[in-house]
């Protein structure tokens, strides 16, 4: 028998489907996600959540006419089978294949580039009124978690599009909770009833003929009082209707027959409209249902098991921070420690376990998590913000105006620093370096491997200073070659000495650069290897020693050249006007794409192979 996804290889061919075979579709669409991730890793649990969800979209909307998008946008894998990519899903995530996100210049369907949470409901705002403005009638949507509903930028849409008379449909959907039988049940009476045509336009006809009465003002008015104060007790969604956006819910999510009812209504609705779907986050998959945390984002995994195929053998870079954080808080009973909805993902789960009074989850508001750190530290508290390099940079701000300036010892543990493969643009954390070393005020470190990642820790807890201390993803490596040594505030540590090409290397490029060596040696070349440690303050001792010894310097740094630690070392030799030979081994200035983290390393010239080669030419040069 032909499988019903062989008939969907272009968009809208779903509504070519018969409404009796939606189930075995949802079914057909689970087996691949589960297929496709197990090989490649990605966001699984998510996805298989929002099947129906999505079909029923795709059942009322046209695309690439209308406007679909995903909040943060990793569960827009069934929107991307929908839409004419399902002959290519199987490279979900690889280099040059699909990515695991929407993206624009993939696809004329995908509406927005997205992989921050919290930002579908301002995009959607602004294709909406953009429409508007042409006088176009394409329809808008947005969908957004109740994880994601928790960012403010979430709330700053909200307040700006309520009471809009322009139409857009926001589709909350809440996969933390079942529906039991009787809220399932009042929830489908009462969005039938609410989003009735017909309902509706008698209400705004009795509205507008009793104000013309001349007791019907007041009468409307007292009505409408009344009428609140019942919906505020036995009506959900009050909130979204005080800011003038209409709520219906909550309904079933796997249900899509009565999600298109409700769906096509809304989007036919003079106003925003707010439709809270709730869903199960791994359904289909008993593995991901059970553990949807674990499933969230997945490494490639045995489906049978539900087991990750390769598990490291090694302690990563996360794990090494958990101890290390743990350890510190057992003996300082002022370390806090701060996560925006990622305990597990930075390690700080343990943490949370040992010292719950202690652990703060502020949900997804990265913003808020920096302020809130300040306030601690006023407090006379020492907070430790764990956050991946990318969602960091949401906090700019915050780090400078209530951090930085009033000099407050938040120290930001910056997961995720550097390359992180298969997630691309959106997530690789590759300006870190530019946007944390230019603050005045603000350390910025980054440890050459897990046992300096340890001792960097301690040494910031004691600094009392703003700091940041940068560390990649994947295994901790452990340079036994050169025994770590004591750490001085601001103070680089050589490993190597030679006077004719000196290595300057930040954080995880230390252990490529002692390979360069390796490599360099071979061809006769005396090399110097240093682990600067900090890249802000620069250690100017060092760097004028380095200068009038060695024939040539290299920086090197999984960061992108634009502000970067190789243009902080370039522009301290030009201000004091010295001629140095300088080589700058970093990334290019353009956002790196998904794919294998060795696959774009070697690209990119970061492998130690690619690393020497570009120094023997710059030095023949």
């Amino acid at each position: 028998m032909k499988e019903l996804l062989e008939q969907i290889n272009q968009p809208n061919d779903i509504k070519k489907i018969s409404e009796k075979d939606y189930a075995d579709l949802a079914k057909e669409i689970r087996a691949l996600l589960v297929r496709s991730v197990s090989k490649n890793g990605g966001h699984l649990a998510s996805n298989l959540g929002a099947v129906e969800l999505t079909m029923a979209l795709h059942l009322v909307m046209d695309f690439p006419e209308d406007k679909l998008i995903f909040d943060v946008g990793h569960q827009s894998y069934t929107h991307k089978i929908l839409t004419g990519r399902r002959k290519e899903f199987d490279t979900l995530r690889r280099y040059e294949g699909l990515s695991g996100f929407p993206k624009r210049r993939e696809s004329d369907c995908d509406a927005f580039d997205t992989g921050h949470s919290s930002t579908s409901i301002s995009a959607a705002a602004g294709l909406a009124t953009a429409r508007d403005l042409e006088g176009e009638h394409y329809r808008v949507a947005a969908v957004i978690g109740d994880g994601a509903l928790s960012g403010g930028m979430a709330y700053e849409a909200l307040n700006h599009i309520g009471g809009s008379r322009s139409n857009m449909l926001i589709v909350l959907n809440d996969n933390r909770m079942s529906i039991a039988e009787n809220i399932g049940g009042m929830a489908a009476y009462l969005g039938k009833l609410r989003t009735n045509a017909k309902y509706v336009g008698f209400k705004d006809d009795l509205e507008q003929t009793l104000r013309k009465t001349r007791l019907g003002t007041k009468l409307v008015y007292k009505l409408k009082r009344s009428k609140d104060s019942i919906k505020h007790l036995i009506v959900p969604g009050m909130f979204f209707e005080d800011m003038g956006i209409t709520y219906i819910g909550p309904i079933d999510g796997h249900n899509i027959a009565l999600m298109t009812r409700v769906f096509r209504t809304a989007l036919a609705a003079n106003k925003p409209v707010l439709v809270h779907v709730v869903t199960e986050k791994g359904h289909g998959y008993e593995f991901a249902k059970k553990d949807p945390s674990a499933f969230h984002g997945v490494e490639p995994f045995h489906i049978k098991t539900g087991k990750v195929l390769e598990p490291s053998p090694k302690k990563n870079y996360t794990s090494v921070f958990s101890e290390a954080v743990c350890e510190l808080a057992e003996h300082n009973k002022k370390i806090a420690a701060i996560t925006a909805a990622m305990p597990q993902g930075t390690g700080l789960s343990e943490f949370e376990k040992k010292y719950p009074e202690r652990f703060f989850d502020v949900g997804i508001a990265e913003e808020h998590a920096v302020t809130f750190a300040a306030g601690l530290a006023a407090g006379g508290y020492q907070p430790i913000v764990a956050v991946y390099s990318t969602f960091l940079q949401r906090a700019y701000d915050q780090i400078v105006h209530d951090v930085c300036i009033g000099g407050l010892p938040v120290i930001f543990a910056v997961d995720r620093a550097g390359i992180v493969g298969n997630d691309g643009e959106t997530h690789q954390g590759i300006l870190d370096i530019s946007y944390l070393a230019h603050i005045p005020g603000m350390t910025v470190a980054a440890p050459r491997d897990g046992a300096e990642l340890k001792a960097m820790l301690g040494f910031l807890t004691e600094l009392k200073k703003p700091a940041a201390i940068r560390y990649p993803r994947g295994a901790a490596c452990d340079i036994t070659e050169c025994p770590l040594t004591p750490i001085v505030y601001g103070k680089a540590e050589v490993l190597y000495e030679a006077d004719e090409i000196a290595i300057l290397a930040v954080g995880s490029m230390v252990e490529t650069a002692l390979k360069v060596r390796e490599i360099l040696l071979a061809g006769s070349y005396r090399v110097m290897v240093v682990n600067m440690r900090f890249i802000s303050p620069l250690d100017t001792e060092l760097l004028d020693n380095v200068a009038k010894r060695s024939r040539m310097i290299v920086t090197m740094e999984e960061n992108i050249h634009a502000g970067g630690f190789g243009e902080k070392v370039a522009a301290y030799f030009a201000e004091r006007g010295k001629n140095v030979r300088l080589k700058n081994i970093a990334l290019p200035n353009h956002y790196i794409e998904h794919g294998d983290t060795q696959i774009l390393r070697d690209k990119y010239g970061l492998t130690a192979e690619k690393a020497a080669e570009a120094i023997r030419l710059a030095y023949r040069g």
